[in-house]
């Protein structure tokens, strides 16, 4: 495996960073990893890494760079989380899928892809995997504990690919009545949007080295997701 930072440009002509994981053994797919409200970190680097390792060309594109470009914050630091929350609060995400989108056709491109790209995200990624599979660029999309979908339930009906919802039960951004309008708003489209709950465990379960992280429910939702990407974008695509 491969990494290094990459610049993608919008059609306008600004230009923002991006860090790019190349798989030593590649199965031709392509993952597009959505950052929390902590930017491109440590943590998100190592979610990159670790699709790479499983065969996927994967990239992880700053979505802060119109507020800040390179923002790189610790979660468990109380100042860090203060400026997360206003850059998510500043955050433009229409733009933010635009430049998602932008991501997604730089791996799509690349030698030796299949042009097939699934979108994960976490948190305020979360969200924006969600808004992805309602447009036309992607192929696959996953939010792990995505936040405030229920805010944008009319997305559902424009859901365009497979969508896997990892939602915790526990998750105090996502209460039972959000989880409640969630899972009803899901069934409605059963052939395209799956939606798993993970009983017992908070908001980041899935981050390693957080004092939310459970490891038997993180590796719950990986195997879940590695199995709906490999057959959207992957080997068995």
């Amino acid at each position: 495996m491969t990494s290094s930072t990459v610049t993608l440009k919008t059609n306008a002509g600004e230009t923002f960073g991006a860090y790019l994981a190349l798989p030593s053994h590649p199965n031709g797919g392509s993952v597009v990893v959505l950052q929390e409200i902590f930017g491109i970190n440590a943590n998100i680097r190592s979610v990159a890494d670790s699709f790479a390792q499983a065969g996927y060309a994967a990239i992880a594109p700053d979505l802060f760079w119109r507020q800040a470009a390179g923002v790189e914050l610790d979660p468990s630091d109380e100042a860090s989380r203060e400026r997360a929350t206003g850059l998510m609060k500043g955050l433009d995400q229409k733009l933010a899928v635009q430049d998602a989108l932008i991501a997604a056709d730089h791996v799509r491109f690349l030698p030796g892809a299949n042009g097939k790209v699934g979108a994960v995200g976490y948190c305020l990624g979360g969200k924006l995997a969600y808004l992805l599979a309602a447009t036309s660029g992607i192929d696959a999309a996953v939010s792990y504990y995505g936040v405030a979908i229920q805010g944008a339930l009319d997305k559902m009906g424009e859901v365009q690919c497979p969508l896997l919802l990892h939602i915790a039960q526990d998750d105090h951004l996502c209460p039972p009545d959000a989880q409640a309008a969630i899972a009803s708003a899901a069934e409605q489209y059963p052939l395209l949007v799956s939606v798993k709950v993970y009983a017992g465990v908070g908001h980041a379960f899935a981050r390693h080295g957080s004092p939310a992280f459970v490891a038997q429910s993180a590796e719950l939702a990986d195997v879940a997701t590695m199995a709906l990407l490999a057959n959207s974008v992957g080997d068995l695509a």
